[in-house]
């Protein structure tokens, strides 16, 4: 039986590290975010208001055709990233933080509320959760040359909303990993946790 796992998290939370990691160990088929193709993303770090709305649709059309595709596959696919998270959290935020009007966010609204009810959502989200400090510890580590201007509000008010859309989510099956406590790029053994944990929920999927 195919399934469709999906990976959330804030910008450092570890999303692409797990989805390599599982696609290994189950031998499943990843699916990641086009971050190095991505047309809009440097440009949208060095002027957020200007890029915002074109960002949050290229992000929108390029996960509903992940979706879209691996539904059809027939395969089990793990996703780096869902569709929700710019609806729930990116663009909402950029609304707040006044880099998208209200016009240009209404507007990207109800198109995710079209795509959204075209598709379904993931058999299991497996969602990292992550203090601020260690965002920042781990988009350091990594080096992105256009994160280095991401500020520490940005992240906290971001991870604010994760929180809140995690609390309401009932898409589906959850499990949530608390990446400050658990080193799964590291430590095999922590690694091992979370699989075991995966195991408990994908055969309570049968």
């Amino acid at each position: 039986m195919s399934m469709h796992i999906a990976v959330a998290g804030n910008i450092g939370a570890g999303k692409t590290t797990l989805t390599k990691l599982l696609s290994k160990h189950y031998g499943w088929t990843p699916y990641f975010e086009d971050v190095d193709d991505n047309p809009y993303l440097s440009d949208f770090y060095e002027d957020m208001q200007r890029w915002s709305f074109n960002l949050q649709v290229y992000f929108l059309n390029s996960r509903f055709n992940q979706v879209l595709e691996i539904r059809k596959s027939g395969k089990t696919i793990i996703q780096d990233r869902t569709i929700y998270e710019d609806a729930y959290i990116f663009a909402p935020n950029l609304h707040a933080m006044g880099l998208m009007t209200t016009r240009d966010f209404d507007n990207y609204f109800s198109l995710f509320t079209l795509m959204s009810s075209l598709v379904q959502a993931p058999d299991l989200l497996i969602y990292l959760r992550a203090s601020v400090p260690k965002l920042v510890q781990n988009i350091q580590q990594r080096g992105r040359k256009y994160e280095n201007t991401i500020r520490l509000d940005y992240l906290k008010r971001l991870n604010e909303r994760y929180e809140a859309w995690i609390g309401n989510y009932k898409n589906g099956k959850l499990l949530i990993v608390d990446v400050d406590n658990i080193d799964f790029a590291q430590k095999p053994e922590d690694l091992r946790t979370v699989i075991n944990k995966i195991d408990a929920e994908i055969h309570g999927l049968f």
